[in-house]
């Protein structure tokens, strides 16, 4: 099976590709901002926080590789629960 979906490329992007360390062939635009940034530090991924405590994902290339797309979608329960968990507790 092919999936298309899996994947999506923007080499017209003025950033394209905005990691290192993924071919371009196989650079994946699709999670250009990572859905799993809202996990902070259990996003599993190569980041540190700048002086000021912003997480920074420059050095991280995990969702942008095409063979990660399936790990990516893994984790949606996870953002999900999260999401539930600030809506009750804003309630």
């Amino acid at each position: 099976m092919e999936r298309h979906y899996a994947f999506f490329q923007n080499r017209d992007c003025e950033f394209f590709p905005c990691h290192k360390g993924v071919a371009e062939e196989d650079f994946n635009c699709l999670f250009c901002y990572c859905p799993l940034y809202a996990l902070g530090e259990g996003c599993g991924g190569a980041f540190r926080y700048t002086p000021k405590g912003v997480k920074n994902c420059e050095g991280c290339a995990f969702p942008h590789r095409k063979e990660n797309y399936d790990a990516v979608l893994a984790r949606f329960p996870e953002l999900a629960a999260l999401a539930a968990k600030r809506e009750k507790d804003h309630a």
